[in-house]
């Protein structure tokens, strides 16, 4: 048996989880809108796919690379030349996708692909199936505006976008940014559409209960969290020695996930760092959502998807970006502060006494998060609804 519609989902994904996170949810979305669809996801994490997978979800895992710097990737586990490994996943998302012959592509985050990988499949596919809407899918903030441009002239992705895409999608709110104006994105057939943050709305677990799992029923409670973990060492590390500087003022238990991508010999060395001291390091927690659900503050960095679920939860925040290797989560964290939504500690200020302070003043401040009507948080679903109106009514499959 065949199914009605299919969707195929580029989702590049060097440090983090939060695209790979995102489009898994965005494509659980489109299930729900289209019961009779497949989806194939293109991921390249190096813990790919992690997250659980809808039926009808199926993934194809490229070759990891990561960005060093705005343009420029290495491979991340394959000791190969960069040109070879780029000719490599490019031939395979060609060829993927042509079997596969999807009615929608999503592409997230990158018109073009990384280097350019993707320009070859979307030169054929639409050559081939000419009837296939390929959609381009962007968090709110990509990078500082002047470097994004720089990149995505050089690339070919303004070209990419004006040759072969019919609509794009802005996971965020105009109201907090003007994407579209920021980066310069071209008109498209099928228009710019704001669809808010994506992020899970599940039914978070009694915080009691998430309480007790992390022993921590009779004290305050705060979780710290790096999202995936590849780039969260530093504030993890600061955050231990700044309870040791706190010694008896300490007085509230910590839960700490390193994160997946977190080397394999961190949790250990931070675990030994942290003896004695009022704090549980565990590599991963399964349940996030919760876990801030149940803090009476999160300590986390500035990437997309811990952000959004902090705000979602409207929970109170002190929030450390990564200083690079772009400026995605500096600029998201101002823009977020201005609006007393979370506090911030800038990572020039990341250090172990500076934190000790702020943790005590957080803990105790009552006058943040504000309510904040701008942030329409059910991305997912109106993303899926936005891919099902490119599907022809009663005929959304391409001849097979």
């Amino acid at each position: 048996m065949t199914s009605s519609c299919r969707l195929s989902i580029y989702s590049q994904d060097s440090l983090g989880l939060g695209h790979l996170r995102r489009n898994t949810l965005i494509g659980g979305a489109f299930l729900k809108a289209r019961a009779d669809s497949d989806i194939l996801l293109f991921a390249d994490s190096p813990v790919a796919p992690f997250f659980n997978l809808p039926e009808r979800i199926d993934h194809v895992k490229l070759p990891s690379i990561r960005k060093v710097s705005a343009g420029c990737w290495e491979a991340t586990r394959l000791r190969i030349d960069e040109r070879e490994l780029v000719r490599l996943r490019a031939k395979l998302l060609r060829n993927v996708l042509l079997n596969f012959r999807p009615d929608l592509l999503l592409v997230d985050h990158m018109p073009a692909g990384a280097q350019g990988e993707l320009l070859p499949a979307l030169k054929a596919l639409k050559r081939v199936y000419p009837k296939c809407s390929v959609v381009l899918g962007l968090r709110d903030i990509l990078d500082a505006p002047e470097v994004t441009q720089r990149v995505w002239e050089s690339e070919g992705a303004y070209d990419a976008l004006r040759r072969y895409y019919d609509r794009i999608l802005i996971y965020g709110s105009k109201e907090i940014l003007n994407t579209s104006s920021a980066y310069h994105l071209p008109a498209t057939i099928g228009g710019t559409r704001y669809c808010g943050y994506v992020v899970t709305q599940d039914p978070v677990k009694r915080a009691k209960d998430v309480r007790q799992a992390a022993r921590v029923e009779k004290h305050r409670f705060v979780f710290v969290s790096a999202g995936g973990g590849g780039d969260g060492q530093l504030l993890m590390q600061t955050y231990v020695r700044a309870l040791r500087t706190l010694g008896a003022r300490a007085d509230f238990k910590t839960l700490m996930a390193v994160g997946v991508n977190a080397p394999t010999s961190f949790a250990s060395e931070l675990a030994a760092e942290a003896r004695g001291l009022p704090i549980r390091i565990v590599p991963y927690v399964d349940d996030s959502p919760s876990c801030i659900a149940a803090a009476d503050l999160v300590v986390c960095m500035a990437g997309y998807n811990t952000l959004s679920e902090v705000l979602y939860l409207k929970k109170k925040a002190l929030v450390i970006p990564r200083s690079g290797p772009s400026a995605e989560q500096t600029t998201r964290a101002r823009l977020l502060a201005e609006r007393h939504l979370i506090d911030v500690l800038h990572p020039s200020n990341l250090l172990p006494e500076k934190l000790a302070q702020r943790l005590l003043e957080d803990l105790e401040r009552g006058d943040y998060p504000l309510p904040d009507r701008a942030l329409p948080m059910d991305g997912a679903t109106q993303a899926a609804g936005c891919l099902a109106e490119l599907l022809p009514e009663g005929a959304y499959a391409l001849s097979r």
